[in-house]
């Protein structure tokens, strides 16, 4: 019954360990998000329909 703790034990460290990494790798280093991008202004007039 001890052993099969253990296994459990390390079975949930390793999912906690990967979910956050993964949580670290999505928030901080994937979030290269510069300020935002206006669209080009269109010079002329402009002919409405």
């Amino acid at each position: 019954m001890e052993t099969f703790l253990e296994v459990v034990r390390e079975i949930l460290k390793g999912v906690m360990r990967e979910s956050a990494a993964f949580l670290f790798r999505k928030n901080v280093l994937e979030d290269k998000k510069t300020t935002l991008r206006r669209h080009k202004q269109k010079g002329g007039s402009q002919k409405s329909k």
